[in-house]
């Protein structure tokens, strides 16, 4: 982070990374893509957002990765089967 605790472009994307990279780890078709298509959404925010907006949604965006990377784990203790619209021989991206 700056020092006036506005987070660097670098840091903003690393985080980026972490919530797609625990997206993808959900086993469950319909909770992978919905946690895919709300990280970037999310992410969006941050282009338009001024160094206020900013500092707020990282706080924000901290707090969720922590849940996400929890609801991934827990997810991944429980078989699910494929739905119609999975690839049968692929693995989860």
């Amino acid at each position: 982070m700056s020092i006036a605790g506005v987070p660097s472009k670098t840091n903003v994307l690393h985080l980026y990374r972490d919530f797609i990279r625990n997206s993808r780890q959900f086993t469950n078709y319909n909770f992978r893509e919905y946690f895919l298509r709300k990280s970037r959404e999310t992410f969006r925010q941050f282009k338009n957002a001024g160094d206020p907006e900013v500092q707020a949604l990282w706080k924000q965006a901290q707090t969720d990765i922590g849940m996400l990377k929890r609801q991934s784990m827990i997810s991944q203790m429980y078989t699910f089967d494929k739905l119609v619209v999975e690839p049968v021989g692929e693995k989860s991206k």
